[in-house]
């Protein structure tokens, strides 16, 4: 509970343990911190205005979905690595899927956001599950979509 006294103190009750706070203290921050800080709220809330439909995420004004196939060469496999591929991808707020291949690489595809699928590629390209190592990273068939082709970031087996 917040109480301000004539003074212009303000009374903190915690635990019914009063603790005075002068009201100059909100004078020693500067008015543009206070508009810096809701800039970037307004920047991250902008960012999240991409349009989420019944299908999925599409195309919203400013904002570029791209698709991305990917082939990860090294020690790929028995290593976690599609477990971790997916969690990273669902933290990024990426669709698509991941799957190991008879030859001893794993591949996928990435949807997404221009910069979260960017993020994802270096992530694949550079540290990939704790125990794997990676040798190569190949990248193709990318281009820019409408709206995802999936709903979910899956692992195929």
């Amino acid at each position: 509970m917040h109480l301000e006294t004539e003074a212009g103190a303000l009374i903190v009750l915690e635990r019914d343990k009063p603790r005075f706070a002068p009201k100059s203290l909100w004078r020693r921050v500067p008015v543009c911190a206070y508009l810096a800080a809701l800039g970037m709220l307004v920047s991250s809330l902008s960012s999240l205005s991409s349009v989420i439909s019944s299908s999925g995420l599409t195309m919203a004004e400013g904002h570029t979905l791209l698709s991305v196939d990917y082939e990860i060469f090294g020690k790929v496999q028995g290593v976690f690595f599609r477990k971790y591929t997916q969690a990273e991808g669902k933290k990024l707020g990426l669709v698509g899927w991941v799957q190991n291949t008879d030859q001893g690489t794993v591949q996928g595809q990435i949807q997404g956001p221009t910069v979260q699928v960017q993020i994802m590629q270096e992530w694949l390209k550079t540290k990939g599950s704790p125990k794997s190592r990676i040798d190569k990273a190949k990248f193709h068939n990318e281009k820019v979509i409408p709206k995802l082709e999936h709903k979910d970031f899956e692992i195929v087996k």
